[in-house]
């Protein structure tokens, strides 16, 4: 069968579109009428494909595949799997309800390399942009071991808790940055339009203005006449940066610098330390060997320092040692959590000892990103009001002097 693309309307006038496979264009469009769709449009997949990359298509640019796409799906899958649906049945029952066309286009080629005889982690693996490391190799343990059902249970429950940190963290954090947003943009309104009108009345008096009304001028006419110069510099200091940041020795030296940074530092390690818990707590519980859980676990903290950490950590665990006394004498790990896994090796509960201190550090990540934010507001206000302020006093106090001296 080949399998094509294609646009129709339904009985309620609302138009659909999918992929589905068919002997011809014709056998698609008769099974799609007895479903009640009229077909506009069908094409392979192949040339579908090919037309929508030359098209230009803003809601692909903005709307990828997120975190919360995969884990609604992976859960639909999860559910058509316990209910004793075979896996190929499942996935086209599934792609029939997946509105995201990446998305469906990834779990339809997998379906099909499934029916050619691949293994489901295999098929998966030909999408890395939509399914990680991680999803990959917990289905490939979830099939050798046949519980494909509990493990992608398991996989939605731990990528639904990634999309809801993520998105209490973004939440938290859009009013603050909208408000510095809006703060910077009227200090560069005022220092460029406000305050050149206003100070051109000083030039007019040959009277000598105190430091701060000087200093105001010389950035205002910075900002004015050397924006130019200043863009440039700001877009090769970036450049430059990134170029660094690219490089091995770079990217460690300032992710082990970031988390030396006073509560920002505190709060990436918490972090870390969570996506750490839960990733490995999943892997293992998922049974998936505790080395090729190590490797994908590290990938996915983030920070290089404590990556090369986890890497040593590994590797003694390969020579036969256990992985709380490595993470230990890094100093990298808080205490509380080494003791913690110390604990979990010796009673063998280390995979629910992971899955405690994950949700542990959820929650003190949440409450200290909640206690930032409320702080963040009021210094942005009270930073506002101070440079509002001092440009003020810059202009007023030059123009009493020089109402004192006309009378």
């Amino acid at each position: 069968m080949t399998v094509y693309a294609y646009k129709g309307v339904n009985r309620a006038g609302k138009t659909v579109k999918g992929v589905r496979d068919a002997d011809s264009p014709r056998a698609l469009r008769n099974i799609l009428k007895r479903e009640g769709v009229m077909v506009t449009e069908v094409l392979e997949r192949a040339e579908a494909e090919r037309k929508r990359a030359k098209d230009i298509d803003l809601t692909k640019i903005f709307k990828r595949v997120s975190t919360f796409d995969v884990a609604m799906a992976t859960r639909q899958l999860s559910v058509l799997l316990r209910s004793g649906i075979p896996l190929v049945e499942g996935l086209t029952a599934l792609i029939d309800q997946i509105e995201h066309p990446d998305l469906e286009a990834a779990f339809t080629d997998a379906r099909d390399k499934v029916n050619e005889g691949k293994s489901f982690a295999e098929a998966l693996r030909s999408h890395p942009k939509v399914f990680t490391g991680l999803y990959v190799n917990m289905v490939a343990a979830g099939e050798a071991s046949g519980t494909l059902e509990a493990v992608t249970a398991r996989l939605a429950d731990f990528l639904e808790g990634q999309a809801q940190l993520k998105n209490k963290v973004t939440s938290a954090l859009a009013y603050p940055g909208f408000m510095l947003a809006m703060t910077i943009g009227i200090l560069i309104l005022m220092m460029t339009v406000v305050v050149p009108k206003v100070t051109g009345i000083f030039a007019d008096f040959n009277q000598s203005l105190p430091w701060y009304t000087q200093l105001l001028i010389f950035l205002s006419d910075i900002m004015l006449g050397y924006w130019w110069l200043l863009a440039i510099l700001a877009g090769a200091g970036f450049y430059f940066f990134r170029r660094w940041l690219a490089t091995p020795e770079g990217r460690k030296k300032w992710d082990t610098k970031l988390l030396q940074v006073p509560i920002l530092g505190d709060l990436l390690l918490k972090v870390a330390v969570a996506r750490f818990s839960r990733t490995l707590s999943t892997l293992l519980a998922s049974g998936v060997p505790v080395l090729q859980a190590m490797d994908i676990t590290k990938n996915v903290l983030g920070n290089e320092r404590l990556m090369e950490v986890v890497e040593g950590a590994r590797d003694s665990v390969r020579e036969g040692e256990g992985l709380a006394r490595p993470l230990k004498a890094s100093g990298a790990f808080p205490p509380i959590v080494t003791h913690m896994i110390a604990i979990g090796e010796r009673s063998g509960q280390l995979e629910e000892m992971l899955e405690h201190v994950g949700a542990a550090y959820d929650q003190q990540v949440e409450m200290r990103i909640a206690t930032m934010t409320s702080l963040i507001e009021p210094l942005i206000i009270v930073f506002m009001g101070v440079t509002a302020g001092f440009i003020a006093f810059s202009i007023m106090m030059p123009l009493i002097q020089i109402n004192e001296f006309i009378q």
